[in-house]
């Protein structure tokens, strides 16, 4: 075998392992499918979410108990909470996938249906005596993280299952993956070390609208299955060329408004590095993804989103700072 066919044959296994596109077939390992099914190359903005949340809390301490307290959140956001939802995901997507990733668990039968759905509901009430584990341990009177883990469970499954299956929606579906990218996790960041307020929920619903951008770029890669099936993928609806402009708009766009309000409560040191860190992004974007959407969704996405997640961090510093 030449060394080209062996690289390609790692990197296929490797995206295999990280639930990527054009992943390897014939995986036998019940645990590495598992692995796969859970897409742990998606927990990473999940994984920030909890980062943000904590540094906008203003009582993140760098204590043993707060790095656990931390970590522990990251699980209950990424791994198991993010692993349910993409489960049950690809769960609800088999005959899509038919069309579009054949080679996934579910539609290449390299997992049985009742596997699957016993992995669902371990990972979800995993999740559940998790988050109540954490409002024990914070001392919350109110199970605020209990709660914020439940609500994203309901929302995954209206986002991947009938009769509602939001993600029919190119708004309302890529708007409920952005706010669960964004919102729920830095709420339990923030709940796990301060009290969440209505500020810090309405500004992360809002920041969550960038977060819809990231969305769909998802929707890129399942464009002909998705107007084979008749499902309204924002792609699908308005043509590869106009969503692009969608996408990098809802980023940019959003992006800026939170700097304008961290410049309203004087945080402008703050807002301006923001704003610089837009800059970069709107290069990369016109680089990579305006001119190759389908060709460079990958790419674009390792260059231009590492600026968007620092931003979200600016942002949650600026609000602990600023006691909001």
């Amino acid at each position: 075998m030449s060394d080209s066919s062996t690289s390609k044959d790692r990197n296929a296994k490797t995206r295999q392992m990280l639930g990527m596109k054009g992943a390897a077939s014939g995986e036998k390992s019940i645990w590495k499918i598992r692995l796969q099914l859970i897409k742990p190359v998606t927990w990473v903005p999940l994984i920030w979410g909890v980062v943000c949340g904590a540094a906008s809390s203003g009582e993140y301490t760098w204590t043993p108990e707060d790095i656990l307290k931390a970590v522990t959140c990251m699980l209950l956001s990424g791994p198991l909470m993010t692993g349910y939802t993409q489960t049950l995901n690809d769960f609800y997507d088999r005959e899509i996938d038919a069309i579009n990733e054949p080679n996934r668990p579910i539609p290449s039968g390299a997992i049985s249906i009742p596997q699957v759905v016993t992995q669902i509901l371990v990972l979800l009430f995993v999740s559940f005596g998790i988050a109540y584990f954490l409002d024990w341990w914070t001392g919350n009177s109110f199970p605020m993280i209990t709660c914020i883990t439940i609500g994203g469970a309901i929302l995954a499954y209206i986002y991947s299952a009938p009769p509602l299956k939001l993600k029919q929606n190119g708004w309302l579906g890529n708007y409920a993956l952005g706010a669960s990218y964004i919102a729920l996790p830095w709420w339990a960041g923030h709940a796990l070390f301060g009290n969440l307020n209505w500020t810090i929920v309405v500004l992360t619903l809002i920041y969550s609208m960038a977060g819809l951008g990231i969305a769909i770029v998802n929707d890129f890669k399942s464009v002909e299955g998705d107007r084979q099936l008749g499902l309204k993928s924002l792609p699908a609806m308005f043509g590869v060329g106009t969503a692009a402009w969608i996408c990098v708009l809802m980023i940019d766009v959003f992006q800026a408004g939170i700097a304008g309000y961290l410049m309203s409560i004087h945080e402008n040191l703050y807002a301006t590095i923001l704003l610089l860190l837009v800059i970069p992004q709107i290069t990369f974007q016109d680089m990579y993804f305006l001119r190759g959407p389908l060709e460079n969704d990958v790419k674009y996405q390792a260059s231009a989103q590492p600026f968007l997640v620092l931003g979200m961090l600016v942002a949650g510093l600026a609000l602990g700072h600023a006691g909001i």
